[in-house]
């Protein structure tokens, strides 16, 4: 398991750019002001030993360098040892739409948007729970297994996209019966499944699937991405964007189905909330899983961290003492041999 100690250290990376900026325009600069001399050519001669390029190789090495060196003080660790570890807490499966209508603005900046980002703070808010996460459209698949790391379910978020399932569609009870089947097997741990989407079911029967789950004791939560009147939903088509159109030529509106997820929820013994631009609700969520008795459950956790950064620091040291040997003009002697020469 690999992390960073001091990850917000890492911005310091914008230093390269901005220094990179620097010495092109006082590159310029001092190309502008030799021009004011003479001719180029002229100059050239009477200064033979001026490098173009070594200039450029030496502040490459510095800028090389200093990324060593920032990488190092965000402190790069990797995780040595595995240990077991009793938490009390709940297990929480995410079912999150990632169909086409997802992407519509409605709620700001689109739905599936809008609820990745709600779903990366309600992990930030986890400590001792377990959480995975599952995507579907016209079918349903696991994008994360559960797990406690944290970290690895923000990762596989950030690359969840309307295109990682292939079949459209909105197959909510497909969902729900496979977060069912996603959950620890054996495990004792309380249990509930979080089904984000805009309700617009196309393909299964969600309600029976939420009654499943409570007969094995799993409870079901939805949260409405959308709003009622609806909207359009926006495509890319030759680098210009335009709506989604039914056969005649219609622009379609995808509205919200708070009929479908409402009952879900009732089946399911939990609650329904709206998402608005305001807010999606996984915070009045979350305060309703807290109310779930907390369960010892065994996890396996990385309980050490080996400091990786003198490496970084070490190929730092080693890029300025190179950066310090070289010369910034060209070296008489190595100019005398012409290997290529007749």
């Amino acid at each position: 398991m690999f992390r960073f100690a001091n990850i917000d250290m890492l911005w310091g990376l914008m230093l390269i750019p901005a220094f990179t900026l620097l010495f092109i325009l006082s590159r310029l600069t001092r190309k502008r002001a030799l021009r004011k001399f003479g001719n180029h050519h002229v100059i050239s001669e009477l200064m033979p030993f001026v490098s173009k390029t070594r200039p450029v190789f030496k502040f490459s090495l510095l800028m090389l360098a200093l990324a060593f060196f920032i990488v190092g003080t965000a402190r790069p660790q990797f995780g040595s040892k595995l240990k077991k570890v009793q938490r009390e807490g709940v297990e929480i499966i995410i079912a999150l739409d990632v169909s086409n209508s997802m992407m519509a603005e409605d709620i700001q900046p689109n739905r599936l948007e809008r609820a990745k980002r709600a779903i990366a703070r309600l992990v930030d808010r986890l400590k001792d729970d377990k959480i995975g996460l599952i995507v579907f459209a016209g079918d349903a698949y696991t994008q994360l297994p559960i797990t406690s790391d944290y970290n690895s379910a923000k990762l596989f978020l950030e690359a969840v996209n309307t295109q990682i399932v292939p079949r459209q569609g909105t197959a909510i009870g497909a969902a729900i019966q496979m977060a069912i089947r996603s959950f620890t097997p054996g495990g004792e741990a309380n249990k509930t499944i979080v089904v984000i989407t805009d309700g617009e079911n196309h393909e299964d029967d969600p309600v029976n699937a939420a009654q499943e789950a409570v007969s094995g004791g799993i409870s079901v939560h939805t949260i409405g991405m959308g709003l009622p009147q609806g909207s359009p939903i926006p495509v890319t088509k030759n680098g210009q964007t335009d709506y989604m159109r039914d056969n005649q030529g219609n622009v379609v509106i995808t509205k919200l189905d708070e009929n479908t997820l409402e009952k879900i929820a009732t089946t399911g013994n939990g609650i329904y909330v709206r998402a608005n631009n305001a807010q999606v609700g996984l915070n009045a969520l979350f305060d309703e899983i807290n109310k779930m008795q907390k369960v010892e459950m065994e996890t396996l956790v990385y309980s050490e961290y080996d400091d990786q950064f003198q490496y970084f620091f070490a190929a730092g040291l080693l890029l300025l003492l190179l950066e310090y040997l070289i010369l910034e003009r060209k070296n008489r002697y190595l100019m005398k041999i012409k290997l290529f020469s007749t």
